[in-house]
């Protein structure tokens, strides 16, 4: 959420912003609704002083007697009413406009290049070279089947499209890679969590899925709760309205879990086999931080998650998404993508953002600045890694001629030792 004293001082700053993300937003119906709301705040406090004078009045009216109590009584039922009606309007207004805020998306760093989509966005470093074939190269969706791995007949059977399995060695290299990044995560510090996949309502509100992006959401429909898109989700909200110990920030936090994701719209060849599926899993990365340091802070985190691709041999890329690109919550957003050889295309495995106090703001989460003044912290995350796109640059970067997979060698330790994936027979 934005801070509304930053923007009542400088409301054109956050209209450039907000044009840059090429959003029209009526600044000054805002301010307006602002005013309003600090008016009705104002009348209501006025008009509580004058009922606590009247009530007080009373008392000295019953000592005098006649008719001077019964007019101190009508008084103070009138501005009893008065205030009730402000206050209820106040409220009412207040509400108004906390729905409204919700809607409005973080204003992008300075730094952040101008553009309207990823046609835009900007590649900062690339690592590697696409890795060469003595013949054509062929994508995960036929490579996986072959190789007994991958079962997207029998995943559809059992959830409809939009769904895989992993068998085998394909599960156990997913779970590889799971533990091999949780396990690096934490040598680096980090604190491992292990969360609930459903939560509240309030939690998706926290981090900014909701109210906007709710047709993206699976809902059960029975109870309160929703599975979660991402570990940012409850990660984030453990520290929902508290204060934290500034002597401990920043926090690292990581966790493994299933994301959940209706993908709504989506179509095409971009979503065949493992790319874009409405389950996946993911280690995901959470900081809490300062203002002063979430910047660097945010170099940091893309360093500890470019650093799985270098050590897995994938030719791999830094793009820095333009304004237009930006998620709703994010301030400044860095992509991490792969190459896929079988599709001859990037994929993205990881975004590591900075979303400044925006969350923080919508989850009421603090720390004590150097003052003892509260103060909002600033919040960071970023995929370390997400596993259906890591496990198709590895299956079609590492595909041999005679149609098996080799194994990275940093991976063959969590996999007993197995250099190679072999074509199996099918049952």
């Amino acid at each position: 959420m934005i801070d509304l004293a930053a923007f009542r001082a400088d409301p054109e700053a956050f209209r450039r912003a907000w044009t840059a993300r090429g959003l029209a937003i009526d600044v000054e119906a805002l301010l307006a609704e602002d005013a309003r709301v600090r008016a009705l705040k104002h009348r209501a406090e006025t008009l509580k002083a004058e009922l606590n004078a009247a009530s007080r009045a009373i008392g000295a009216a019953a000592r005098a007697g006649g008719a001077a109590l019964e007019e101190a009584k009508a008084r103070a039922r009138a501005l009893g009413d008065q205030q009730k009606a402000a206050d209820d309007e106040r409220a009412a207004a207040e509400r108004a406009l906390h729905e409204r805020l919700l809607y409005l998306p973080n204003p992008c760093l300075p730094e952040v290049p101008l553009g309207k989509d990823s046609a835009d966005n900007r590649v900062v470093g690339v690592w590697g070279e696409p890795p060469r074939f003595a013949f054509a190269p062929r994508p995960h969706w036929e490579l996986g089947p072959q190789l007994g791995i991958m079962d997207f007949e029998r995943a559809a059977k059992l959830a409809g499209s939009g769904f895989a399995t992993l068998r085998g060695l394909g599960a156990r290299l997913s779970r590889a890679l799971i533990n091999w990044f949780i396990d690096t995560h934490v040598a680096n510090g980090y604190t491992e969590w292990s969360v609930p996949h459903l939560v509240l309502p309030a939690i998706m509100q926290g981090t900014g899925q909701l109210p906007k992006f709710a047709d993206q959401l699976y809902r059960c429909r029975d109870d309160e709760l929703l599975l979660i898109p991402t570990a940012e989700v409850p990660l984030t909200n453990l520290h929902a309205d508290e204060i934290l110990d500034p002597a401990l920030l920043p926090l690292r936090y990581c966790a493994y879990t299933p994301c959940y994701r209706r993908e709504a719209g989506a179509a095409g060849v971009g979503t065949r086999g493992l790319t874009r599926v409405h389950q996946f899993d993911k280690v995901e990365m959470v900081w809490f931080t300062t203002p002063e340091r979430a910047r660097a802070d945010l170099d940091t985190m893309i360093g500890h998650a470019t650093w799985f691709l270098s050590e897995l041999g994938l030719h791999h890329r830094v793009v820095q998404l333009c304004t237009g690109d930006t998620g709703f919550s994010a301030a400044c957003t860095f992509d991490l993508e792969v190459w896929s050889p079988g599709t001859q295309s990037w994929l993205e495995v990881s975004s590591c953002s900075t979303f400044t106090d925006f969350q923080a703001r919508r989850a009421n989460i603090r720390y004590r600045g150097p003052d003892g003044k509260p103060r909002f912290v600033h919040t960071l995350n970023g995929s370390g890694l997400a596993l259906p796109r890591c496990l198709i640059a590895l299956v079609e970067t590492y595909q041999q001629g005679d149609g098996s997979v080799l194994i990275p060698p940093v991976l063959r330790p969590y996999l007993g030792g197995c250099e190679r994936i072999a074509p199996a027979r099918q049952g």
